[in-house]
């Protein structure tokens, strides 16, 4: 069998199989065995543990974990990719070919594991998906540079907004690496970054995240004017900026969740009680 954590026996194995990456699919297959042994490492993977992979391509991450011990279920959209991972994993893990984003996650044990390279191309809803199931101990995925610090963004930053906020409601998110464009096939145009997830046990509000949503809505605009125009009453969204001693004409991006949390809070309380 040929390697698929090395590049010599990944372009063989493809090769020998007629396939190469696709574009839309945004595969770019790792091809480093340091970057696999890190990732596992810090997934710290206890063995006969339930461990789920999203996007496993050739199955280099896979063979990993499965060597690590993990009890693996790797999700794969692209069929073509049946023989390959039949040959690499020999019947060590169960792979299911379907659309994850589709997959039913809240079925899967509770306490589970999960780790992945993500597609570029489903990085940021699957990891809301995921975190929302509340059926995960931990998350250790790689992304797009320019993704992972969106989720660890901090007020005032650039990239600080909904995605953050939601994802810091809730998990924990650490950037733990970044991962140069040359150990994959083929490299990407960007850099990428290894990001831990643990999730804080808080069950998703829908009607904090819609809110979170219309704070953000035009960033260029008050927070006023941004929930004003999402529907909500001037005259309470003044008083109830008032009351937490916020400027008027502060944006949503200079306030943290812990505020913004506040202030949806009075915001949602029923009109006659204010």
């Amino acid at each position: 069998m040929s390697d698929p954590r090395t590049p010599a026996g990944l372009r063989e194995l493809l090769r020998r199989h007629g396939l190469s990456p696709k574009k839309p699919l945004g595969q770019h297959f790792l091809v480093d065995r340091n970057f696999f042994d890190y990732i596992v490492r810090e997934a710290r993977v206890r063995p006969g543990e339930p461990v789920f992979e999203v996007g496993p391509g050739p199955g280099g991450l896979s063979l990993s974990l499965v060597e690590a011990g993990a009890e693996l279920t790797a999700v794969e959209r692209d069929r073509r990719l049946k023989p390959v991972l039949e040959e690499v994993l020999g019947g060590r893990a169960r792979v299911v070919f379907a659309d994850a984003l589709e997959y039913p996650w809240g079925e899967v044990p509770e306490g589970s594991l999960f780790v992945a390279n993500l597609p570029y191309n489903i990085g940021t809803p699957l990891v809301l998906k995921l975190l929302e199931s509340g059926r995960f101990r931990d998350l250790v995925v790689m992304l797009q540079r320019e993704v992972a610090d969106r989720l660890a963004a901090r007020p005032g930053s650039k990239d600080y907004g909904p995605v953050a906020l939601k994802v810091q409601e809730l998990a924990r998110v650490e950037k733990l690496r970044e991962v140069p464009p040359s150990v994959f096939y083929p490299p990407p145009e960007v850099t990428s970054a290894v990001v831990r997830l643990t999730p804080k046990g808080s069950r998703p509000d829908p009607g904090y995240f819609r809110f979170l949503d219309a704070a953000f809505r035009t960033r260029r605009k008050t927070l006023r004017k941004n929930l004003e125009a999402a529907g909500y009453d001037r005259r309470r969204v003044e008083a109830a900026l008032a009351e937490l001693g916020l400027d008027p004409k502060v944006r949503a991006e200079a306030l943290s969740g812990e505020t913004l949390k506040a202030l949806h809070s009075l915001l949602s309380r029923p009109a006659s009680t204010r």
